[in-house]
């Protein structure tokens, strides 16, 4: 995960890899990283954007694929690169691959287009680099049940009480910055499913299969107050086919 307007700095890199690599966060070891091994399996190259410090790319690279992983933050491609496993790692923007037409059997890009400004310039670079055929597997933070504002209530004061997911505002584009740790910020862009699967079609990419996991159980247990809303997923997925 990453962002493409020099916001992140060598302490939100940090925070990054410390609390979401090497097995710490159990959404990533128990549920996102045996989904994209799984769905871009038997695939000879691939570009994980957004590549952070490399931890879905050296998953790929293990599975028999050539991958090249991008990121536009110099501490993130550092680290990538210092941890090895095999992928080469460039350092570039998602809206600029330093890859050649069409070379690409497959493309992936994890809880990365929520800090992209440039997502119609991402996404027309994502479709440029695939081969006819090839496939992009695209992950977010659920656009309608993630929205910002949006969360478990529990009313007390209703008769009888009520428990309930509370979606936030949906439809319009919403910039947030959220303090994820003691003075680590970061920016978040909010868009509809909408805008993003438009973005896809108009570009010749068109959503194949849709995953919309429920949480872990490892995370269920570190967050014992997320368990009443278990049935409501953190996580959507598309995987796109290049026409």
């Amino acid at each position: 995960m990453v962002m493409n307007d020099g916001a992140w700095n060598d302490e939100t890199a940090g925070w990054w890899q410390r609390e979401f690599t090497d097995g710490v966060d159990p959404e990533y070891t128990e549920q996102i990283i045996p989904l994209i091994a799984g769905v871009l399996e038997g695939l000879a190259t691939i570009v994980d954007i957004g590549t952070g410090e490399g931890q879905v790319a050296r998953v790929l690279q293990a599975a028999g694929a050539q991958v090249i992983g991008v990121d536009p933050i110099r501490p993130q491609v550092d680290e990538a690169a210092k941890r090895g496993g095999g992928p080469s790692y460039v350092l570039a923007p998602a809206d600029r691959l330093p890859i050649a037409d069409g070379a690409m059997d497959g493309a992936v890009a994890c809880l990365v287009f929520e800090h992209i400004d440039a997502v119609d310039e991402a996404i027309a670079e994502v479709a440029r680099v695939l081969r006819p055929g090839g496939t992009f597997l695209f992950l977010l933070n659920h656009p309608l049940l993630q929205t910002p504002g949006s969360g478990w209530i529990d009313d007390q004061i209703l008769d009888p009480p009520e428990q309930y997911w509370r979606i936030g505002p949906y439809l319009p584009e919403a910039e947030t910055v959220e303090e994820v740790q003691k003075d680590v910020f970061i920016r978040f862009l909010h868009r509809p499913l909408s805008r993003y699967v438009n973005a896809l079609a108009a570009n010749g990419l068109f959503v194949s299969q849709m995953f919309e996991p429920a949480p872990p159980p490892g995370f269920l247990s570190q967050a014992p107050e997320y368990f009443e809303a278990a049935t409501v997923p953190r996580l959507l997925a598309l995987r796109c086919t290049k026409m």
